[in-house]
């Protein structure tokens, strides 16, 4: 496993930018380095030089790394990281986060542009800085971020001398598209900075004396990416919607130890489009052939993690009910005994706060997570287990009720990890440990948010739980606030995110040439009707309740008209309000019958 670690290809750590009018030049400032990376501004075209060709004239600022290339209306982009912050050591390799970028374009003026080209870049280069300003991109210059510790440990001397870019796992690396240009010159890889996006956490920890490293990994797939109402299910090629893999670590005297899980939509053809309703309707599609991206979905799962334990936590009545019945219809139907499939209703069993009925699933569930195990490669580079599969958990939204369970499931690990490595004793519970627990609670809830900020938003909910392993009222309060944040985001801005995600990834190219701009399709004006008839009915009831009427049939005589007359228009646009909704305009999404 050391050995993996130090045959590892890297990437340029430390760099510096020179500008021209003509080209880019990006110096390798490593020890003993004189590689440049130029960048045509007129050609495009990328070669590899030495420190001596950088002009004397050249415009100079130190830079972190090439996040990659992009095309708009007004040309080629070139994106940059001009800010990281260092989240931790690594076995011996820093990770760090990026924390701020720059689009540089590669025209010099803009004047080749019409006005109506000058607005659609402008709203491109809004939507990659959207992109980039969501936070939860990593990266390392000198270690595989993309593959878990048990993949890395099965590797081939090839695999270890690719660079960082050509071994990484594509399902991962989110500038992907944007690296497709240097990706295809092998002599200029060491430029080429595979970045991840997701949330990692480290923490050094003590337990009886004995001191070990935590980590927490979370790898968001950039197939199927999307936000929470505009990509649900799976896609033609069995990738399932906001699927993440989930890694916790432990280091302890030169042992390492790891858990992996999944979390993904569950993967069959559906979708749940916002329409201004609270919960949308969730729509299974008829006409699809369901059984078909179902195995595609399982078939890659199981070539990649093993067996694999479902863990669906939807509802068993209402609106998800359907859901329930497909998923375990399909695993049924599929009839592999390297699947198995558990139905939890999450709400039922915990209504009335009782979240101590979690230890139903943890004792359903203790066998197979016996027999999936964990790896462990002892501190000679013994693989002492292996991970047999994993559990692949999901609610509606793979976020809230997911990480929660994840969670427990971690912790149950983690336990005999910490026992087998001799950090805990015979009998001894990682619950007992207030202030070991109290970081992994914290950190499986700052998980939650990242997660739910990239796919929802919003912060997560039931983040109470986790961080405290009890539901509050306060926190019944907070996961309030931040549904009526889903509730507007979702219907009010998750078009533009939407179409800032496809942009970035690559799933719509921009074509300069094309006479029509999808972005020239004017918003009707009846879009901002009921954002403002919120605003208007709110204030007024507000201010009826403020003033001073000579009687309390005055006053409410105001609040009921003003009540009356905005919330009878509140409804009029829930008849038909999917046509107030912000929808995605780039790519154009399946349709449900």
């Amino acid at each position: 496993m050391a050995a993996t670690c130090r045959m590892a290809a890297t990437t340029y750590e430390r760099l510096n930018l020179h500008i021209t009018p003509e080209k880019f030049y990006v110096e390798a400032c490593d020890d003993g380095a004189d590689d440049v990376l130029i960048i045509d501004r007129v050609s495009t075209e990328v070669t590899l030089a030495v420190k001596k060709d950088i002009p004397p004239s050249a415009v100079t600022r130190p830079i972190f790394g090439i996040l990659g290339t992009i095309h708009l209306v007004a040309g080629n982009y070139l994106i940059v990281i001009t800010k990281k912050i260092k989240v931790g050591d690594f076995f011996n390799h820093v990770i760090w986060k990026a924390t701020d970028f720059d689009i540089l374009s590669y025209k010099k003026t803009m004047l080749h542009l019409t006005d109506i080209q000058l607005q659609d870049n402008k709203t491109f280069l809004a939507m990659i800085n959207h992109v980039l300003n969501v936070d939860g991109f990593y990266f390392s210059t000198t270690y595989d971020l993309t593959h878990t510790l048990q993949r890395l440990s099965n590797t081939s001397p090839e695999f270890q001398e690719m660079s960082l870019l050509e071994r990484a796992d594509q399902r991962f690396v989110w500038n992907g598209h944007l690296l497709r240009e240097l990706s295809a010159q092998p002599e200029v890889h060491r430029f080429a900075l595979p970045v991840l996006h997701g949330f990692i956490t480290m923490h050094s920890c003590s337990v009886n004396g004995k001191h070990f490293d935590w980590i927490l990994i979370s790898r968001r797939s950039c197939f199927r990416a999307g936000v929470r109402y505009y990509v649900r299910g799976i896609d033609s090629e069995g990738h399932a919607a906001n699927f993440v893999e989930t890694e916790q670590i432990v280091h302890y005297g030169g042992s390492k130890a790891s858990f992996v899980q999944t979390r993904g939509s569950i993967p069959v053809f559906w979708s749940q489009r916002p329409n201004l309703k609270y919960k949308p309707q969730p729509q299974i599609n008829k006409v699809a052939n369901h059984m078909d991206g179902f195995q595609r979905h399982f078939d890659s799962q199981l070539i990649i993690y093993g067996k694999q334990v479902i863990v669906n936590l939807v509802n068993q009545k209402g609106s998800e009910k359907p859901l329930e019945q497909a998923f375990a219809t399909m695993v049924s139907s599929l009839g592999n005994g390297m699947i198995r499939y558990v139905a939890f209703d999450f709400h039922k069993e915990c209504k009335n706060m009782r979240w101590d009925r979690l230890s139903l699933l943890l004792e359903q569930v203790a066998d197979m997570q016996d027999e999936l195990s964990y790896f462990l490669v002892d501190s000679t580079g013994k693989v002492v287990a292996t991970q047999e599969g994993v559990f692949r958990s999901n609610c509606m939204d793979c976020l809230d009720r997911t990480n929660v369970i994840q969670s427990l499931l971690a912790r149950r690990s983690l336990q005999a990890q910490l026992q087998r490595l001799g950090v805990l004793h015979v009998g001894q519970k990682l619950e007992e440990q207030d202030e070991f627990e109290k970081i992994y609670k914290n950190a499986w809830a700052d998980n939650a948010n990242a997660c739910a900020k990239q796919y929802a938003g919003t912060g997560a909910l039931k983040t109470d739980f986790t961080r405290t392993g009890k539901r509050t009222q306060l926190g019944l309060l907070k996961d309030g606030w931040n549904s009526l944040l889903r509730y507007y985001k979702n219907n009010f801005s998750d078009g533009f995110r939407q179409d800032s995600i496809d942009l970035f990834l690559g799933n719509y190219s921009v074509d300069e040439l094309d006479s029509h701009s999808p972005l020239s399709v004017p918003r009707d004006l009846k879009f901002l009707a009921l954002p403002i008839i919120m605003v208007v009915a709110f204030s007024m009831c507000i201010i009826c309740l403020l003033m001073a009427g000579d009687t309390w049939t005055e006053t409410l005589a105001y609040v009921l008209f003003w009540g009356v007359s905005s919330f009878g228009t509140f409804f009029i646009i829930l008849y038909n309000g999917k046509d107030f909704v912000d929808a995605p305009r780039l790519v154009q999404k399946e349709k449900i019958d």
